[in-house]
């Protein structure tokens, strides 16, 4: 049979884009079908002005330190309107960037919703394309709780085109996107309330690592509400009230509410059973290693299966299924040293395992080596700043099994480590290793 195309990707996020592009290297035809802009929700409404948000709020907090060293005070005063406004500028360079990057690779981008007819059609609005192969690679969707008034509340996607800055925020949820957008906004005098189900924030990361962060943020004035969920949001002339349960009653006045409870797979009005492509009970993708689903020619990469949800995992699928299917060198990825970070400040980084995890699969033989310390930086300012480290280790074979990090420069530290991590380093290599005088990295290496 004769296909349109060899290839079919659904999505033109992170990890559709590097499967696209990378089977465009095998000389395949390849169509990509995005009823958005390139770059998915990392490039344009998450990672990348997310992490623009971050920067501008630093220059808020340098501020409040230029004092201690030497710097006259000064009056500042940030526009939200003009800095968002460059924020989508930037974006649109960045979505050019990818529409001439498919078009120099010969990939075909299809600016329409797609649907499955079939195991090898796809429907683009009305219009009915063969493929060979197809990869869904169409990410997730923020969640939102089903509670009465959550119409009034927004998520994450919202939050870049807020036509202006709230004095008051009310976070549901304290994953890294809640905690993220926490300590942006607090930086931009905002009054923050974060409520969060657990006993600490940041569920997944290593439990020190929960507490120094909640600590931290703490101190620079975020309120915090844990072991408690949002019950209802009602409006009134003094904004949004948002009803909360847990050790006790709350009522807290807001004038935006933002959900940050979470993501899930965005797999539904893709006629996925026209195609017998099977869901887990979450709504994700069943995959197998190869990103393979239960249909045989058609696969499934980042956030819309049940692994990892982070951009540079999603990249490695993509780029390991076209490897895999399209040049002969089938590969499987390792996830169990895939670094994170949150991008707060202060700031946190991940790479393996928790202690809690450790000590599942190594029993009492895991050792933990932790310190908490003031960073050079705060010493000469009146902040009660602190640097957390830990590394957890296998103590039979000293190999260390993860390393966490809250403080200046986490996520850098943490991400080159994570590199001696997944080749085996062990504590000994780490305490014979010089450092760098003065920085917080060294420290890692005199832990005991």
């Amino acid at each position: 049979m004769t296909f349109d195309y060899d290839l079919f990707v659904i999505g033109a996020g992170p990890g559709g884009l590097a499967a696209a592009k990378k089977a465009a290297s095998y000389g395949v035809r390849v169509a990509v079908a995005e009823q958005e802009a390139p770059g998915g929700t990392c490039v344009n409404r998450g990672c990348i002005p997310k992490k623009l948000i971050v920067y501008a709020a630093d220059f808020a907090l340098q501020n409040q330190m230029a004092y201690s060293y030497g710097w006259s005070e000064c009056q500042a005063h940030f526009d939200w309107t003009i800095f968002i406004k460059s924020v989508h500028q930037h974006i649109d360079s960045i979505n050019h960037s990818y529409f001439q990057q498919l078009q120099e690779a010969g990939i075909d981008l299809i600016s329409e919703h797609a649907t499955f007819v079939d195991a090898h059609t796809i429907n683009i609005d009305g219009r009915k394309v063969t493929a060979d192969k197809i990869l869904i690679a169409v990410g997730g969707q923020p969640v939102k709780p089903d509670i009465p008034g959550i119409e009034y509340a927004i998520t994450s996607r919202q939050m870049f085109h807020l036509p202006y800055l709230p004095k008051r925020l009310a976070i549901i949820g304290g994953g890294y996107i809640g905690t993220e957008f926490s300590s942006m906004m607090h930086a931009f005098d905002c009054e923050v309330t974060v409520i969060e189900k657990d006993e600490m924030i940041l569920s997944g990361f290593d439990d020190d690592i929960r507490s120094a962060m909640q600590q931290g943020l703490s101190k620079r004035g975020i309120q915090f509400f844990t072991n408690s969920t949002a019950q209802e949001i009602k409006y009134s002339e003094e904004g949004l009230l948002l009803m909360i349960a847990g050790k006790r009653q709350e009522i807290i006045t807001a004038d935006t509410i933002l959900v940050a409870a979470g993501y899930t797979p965005h797999t539904k009005n893709l006629g996925l059973e026209n195609a017998n492509v099977e869901l887990n009970e979450q709504g994700a993708i069943k995959v197998d290693e190869y990103s393979r689903t239960t249909q045989e020619n058609i696969f499934a990469v980042g956030d819309c299966t049940s692994r990892l949800q982070l951009t540079p995992v999603a990249k490695a699928e993509g780029k390991a299924f076209a490897d895999t299917v399209f040049g002969n060198k089938p590969q499987k990825l390792n996830y169990d040293y895939v670094p994170s970070a949150v991008f707060c400040r202060p700031e946190a980084a991940s790479v393996g395992m928790t202690e809690a995890k450790a000590r599942e699969k190594f029993g009492e033989s895991v050792k933990c080596y932790c310190t908490q310390f003031q960073p050079l930086l705060s010493q000469m300012t009146k902040q009660d700043e602190q640097t957390t480290i830990k590394l957890v280790v296998d103590g039979n074979s000293g190999q260390v099994l993860g390393a966490h990090m809250v403080g200046e420069h986490a996520a850098d530290i943490i991400q080159s480590l994570g590199v001696a991590i997944r080749k085996g380093i062990t504590k000994e290599d780490i305490d014979e290793t010089i450092g760098i005088h003065p920085t917080a990295g060294e420290e890692f290496l005199s832990l005991s």
